[in-house]
């Protein structure tokens, strides 16, 4: 059996997991953040991974590489975390301070949406050709698109669906990004304005949607709208074979799901409908971004070795 060390990297918390090629999440370990810092960021990703090492059965011997998700735009080339908009590590050298760190010759870097889209495009065992888009609606909104077993990248920033314009009703009938409209944090944002306050989460509202409280209710329905906007304009674009959600958001609230579904119903030709049954929300919890920076990693060595012949 063939091991890797999966890490999940992210502006509140670092997330790393022994998985193996079965995409397995052997052992799992957690740390926070330190979004302020670049050393103090780098020295927290090398404190989770240690973690994981120390309270593993797999010895490092037998662990052949390390994936790891980074937010925003990466080199996967040079290895090198570029830009980010919740991390202090512009232009960061993420490959060579792992290889200094852990000694690890097979190490791969790419955008943690990325990296998650893979272990779910595995998980959904398409046909070769078709395609796929997976999209997380959390913290930020962003997809990833993948056809041929290879993703779609653009000039390096495809898939930044929370970019899309969308009409809204809060702020009062305004185009606005839909990361700005059905994230986490806009949510929160929103109803706080909408109920005077200035502490309430997204987890609040919805707790609320599901009181039938009409101010929650009136938001929820907003959002739904928005979501279905956006994911209108990706499904127009690309007519995909399947999407999957994942992301808080989403995954903690599945009605949304089916609130967004019944939206685009009014608005899709029949030609469009058939992906109102491949929609679905993740199954995979939070260990995508693990599971697939492990594989990732894997199928990069298994690349690189057969290189050497």
């Amino acid at each position: 059996m063939k091991y890797a060390i999966g890490v999940d990297i992210g502006g509140t918390t670092i997330a790393s997991g022994i998985v193996n090629q079965n995409g397995d999440v052997i052992q799992q370990e957690t740390v926070k953040s330190d979004s302020f810092d670049r050393e103090n960021m780098f020295a927290q990703v090398v404190l989770c991974i240690e973690k994981l090492l120390d309270h593993s059965s797999i010895p490092i011997c037998d662990i052949h590489s390390l994936g790891a998700g980074v937010p925003g735009k990466v080199d996967r080339e040079k290895g090198i975390a570029i830009f980010q908009n919740n991390l202090p590590w512009n232009n960061f050298p993420f490959i060579r301070r792992i290889r200094e760190a852990f000694e690890l010759e097979h190490v791969a870097i790419d955008n943690d949406v990325h990296m998650a889209a893979f272990a779910e495009w595995k998980k959904a065992q398409l046909k070769q050709d078709e395609l796929f888009v997976y999209m997380t609606i959390s913290t930020g909104i962003s997809s990833a698109i993948i056809q041929d077993g290879e993703f779609m990248r653009g000039a390096g920033f495809a898939g930044e669906a929370g970019l899309i314009p969308v009409y809204t009703r809060f702020p009062e009938n305004t185009l606005r990004r839909l990361e700005m409209t059905a994230s986490g944090p806009a949510i929160a944002k929103h109803s706080n304005d909408l109920y005077g306050r200035s502490d309430m989460t997204a987890k609040e509202v919805f707790k609320a949607f599901d009181d039938d409280d009409s101010i929650a209710q009136m938001l929820i329905k907003d959002i739904a709208a928005s979501l279905a906007q956006g994911i209108y304009t990706i499904n127009s674009l690309l007519d995909p074979h399947k999407i999957v959600f994942g992301g808080s958001v989403v995954s903690q609230n599945p009605v949304l799901l089916t609130m967004v579904k019944t939206k685009l119903e009014e608005w899709l030709l029949d030609e469009q409908t058939h992906i109102l049954d491949h929609m679905e929300v993740s199954y995979m919890g939070n260990e995508q971004g693990i599971i697939g920076a492990g594989l990732r990693a894997l199928e990069n060595r298994e690349e690189a070795f057969q290189d050497t012949f």
